[in-house]
C-alpha cells in the first residue's frame, strides 16, 4: 500500500504535515465506481483555508485541508469512462454529483447530492460534505466524467502548470465575481482587496476589457502587486474616505461596479483599519457603486463564526445597509463560484497566452513540508499565491 501525507488542521494558528490514509474508491462503506484517486501534482494554499486555520469557523481538528487540487488520474473505477489513467487534470474545488436539478442547470457550487448537512460541498472544507482534502500526495475524486477538467496535452500543460493550477478556484473565483458585477469592455471597477482572489479578480476585469481596475487593501506589498499588472490602487489605512481615492484617480467618487474579495474577517478603513468590522466591505462597495450597478461577492461568508466580535456575526448577521444598496437599485451577486462554468475556457486563455494569471498573483512553489511555514507567510499578509508541489513534478 502506498504511503499518503497531507496538510491536517490542529488547532487555531497550527497546521501539521500528518501520515494520513491513502485513498480508496468508496464513500464510506460503499464503493465509488465513479470515482477516480489523483497523484497530486499541485495544490494550492487558499485564503479560505485560512478562516479555518485562524480558528474562525467550526473546523473540527484532524481535518485535512485542501480545495484547489491538479493531478494526475493512477486509478478508475468501474464507470469511469472518459477519464483515462494517466490524464493530467485540474479538480473544480465544487463536489457536483452531475445529476440533480441545480447541476442540471450549471449551479454546481450548489449541488444537491454530496453534502447532507446542506447544498454544495468542497475537499477538506468545515460544513462541505466531510470529503477529504486535497493538500496530501493523493486523494480521492467522486463523479470524475463530469467533474474533472482533462488537459488536452501534457506536455504543454507540464510548461504552464503555475498558470493552469489556479484553475481549480482562484482565477475562476476572481472571474466569477468580475463577471457577475456585470464587467465588461470600458467599465471601470473596484476591487476590494488584493489576497490571491482579489489579485486574480483584478486580472479577470482586465481580460474582460476594463478600462480602468482599482484595487483597494491595507498592505503595502500586496498593492504593489496589483500595481504590477496596471492596476490602480488606493490604500484603505488612510483616513482620506474611499470614495475621495477613487475620485483622485477617475475624477468622480463612484465606480459603475464592484467587487469583494474579502469576506467576513474585513477591517475597518482608515483610523478604523486595526479593528474588525464584518460589514466594512459590503457597505463601502455599496457607497463607490453607481447607481443600477452590480456588487459580485465571491468573498466568504459564514454562518458560524466562533471568534467573531459579537453575538449576531457569530451566526452570519451584519449591519449591512441594505437600504442603500435597495434604494440604488443595485444587483448583489454572493455565493460559491461554479467552476466549471468557465474553466475550460479560462484554460484556453492560458494556454494561447491571453493571460498571465500566476505571474498577477504571484506564485510560489513549495514543498508539502514547507506547508505549515506557507500558512505562517501568507496569514502575515505576504503578496504570494503558495502553489504546493508534493511530488517535486513541478518544473523550475
Amino acid at each position: 500500500m502506498c504511503q499518503n501525507h497531507g496538510v491536517a488542521y490542529i488547532k487555531p494558528g497550527v497546521v501539521e504535515v500528518q501520515s494520513i490514509e491513502y485513498p480508496k474508491l468508496a464513500i464510506g462503506d460503499r464503493m465509488c465506481h465513479h470515482g477516480v484517486i489523483l497523484q497530486i501534482v499541485s495544490t494550492n494554499i487558499c485564503g479560505s483555508d485560512q478562516h479555518m486555520v485562524r480558528g474562525r469557523t467550526t473546523a473540527p481538528a484532524g481535518l485535512v485541508l485542501g480545495h484547489e487540487i491538479t493531478g494526475l488520474v493512477i486509478e478508475a473505477g468501474r464507470d469511469v469512462e472518459f477519464v483515462k489513467v494517466g490524464d493530467l487534470v485540474s479538480v473544480p474545488f465544487n463536489i457536483a454529483c452531475g445529476r440533480c436539478r441545480n447541476c442540471k442547470v450549471g449551479q454546481t457550487g450548489i449541488c444537491l447530492n454530496v453534502n447532507p448537512a446542506r447544498p454544495g460541498a468542497a475537499y477538506g472544507y468545515v460544513d462541505m460534505g466531510g470529503w477529504v482534502g486535497g493538500q496530501a500526495e493523493y486523494v480521492m475524486v467522486p463523479y470524475a466524467d463530469f467533474n474533472l477538467l482533462k488537459f488536452p496535452d501534457k506536455d504543454q500543460a507540464m510548461a504552464k502548470i503555475r498558470d493552469l493550477t489556479l484553475l481549480s478556484d482562484i482565477f475562476p473565483t476572481g472571474y466569477h465575481g468580475a463577471v457577475t458585477a456585470g464587467v465588461g469592455p470600458g467599465s471601470i471597477v473596484y476591487v476590494a482587496g488584493a489576497g490571491p482572489v482579489g489579485l486574480a479578480c483584478a486580472a479577470s476585469c482586465h481580460l474582460l476589457g476594463a478600462a480602468v481596475v482599482i484595487v483597494g487593501d491595507m498592505i503595502p506589498e500586496r498593492l504593489e502587486q496589483a500595481k504590477s499588472f496596471g492596476c490602480e490602487i488606493v490604500d484603505l489605512r488612510k483616513d482620506t474616505p474611499l470614495a475621495d481615492q477613487i475620485a483622485a484617480i477617475i475624477g468622480v467618487p463612484e465606480v459603475d461596479c464592484a467587487v469583494d474579495c474579502v469576506g467576513f474577517e474585513a477591517r475597518g478603513h482608515g483610523s478604523d483599519a486595526g479593528v474588525e468590522r464584518p460589514a466594512t466591505v459590503l457597505n463601502a462597495i455599496m457607497s463607490v457603486t453607481r447607481a443600477g450597478g452590480a456588487l459580485g461577492i465571491p468573498g466568504l461568508y459564514v454562518t458560524g463564526d466562533p471568534g467573531a466580535a459579537d453575538d449576531a456575526a457569530k451566526e452570519g448577521s451584519l449591519s449591512i445597509r441594505i437600504g442603500l444598496g435597495w434604494a440604488k437599485s443595485h444587483s448583489f451577486y454572493t455565493g460559491q463560484c461554479p467552476v466549471m462554468k468557465y474553466h475550460r475556457q479560462l484554460m484556453n486563455a492560458i494556454l494561447y497566452d491571453k493571460i498571465q494569471i500566476a505571474k498577477a498573483v504571484n506564485v510560489e512553489v513549495i514543498s508539502l513540508d514547507k506547508a505549515p511555514k506557507g500558512y505562517q507567510d501568507f496569514d502575515k499578509g505576504a503578496a504570494k499565491k503558495f502553489v504546493i508541489d508534493p511530488h517535486g513534478m513541478i518544473p523550475n
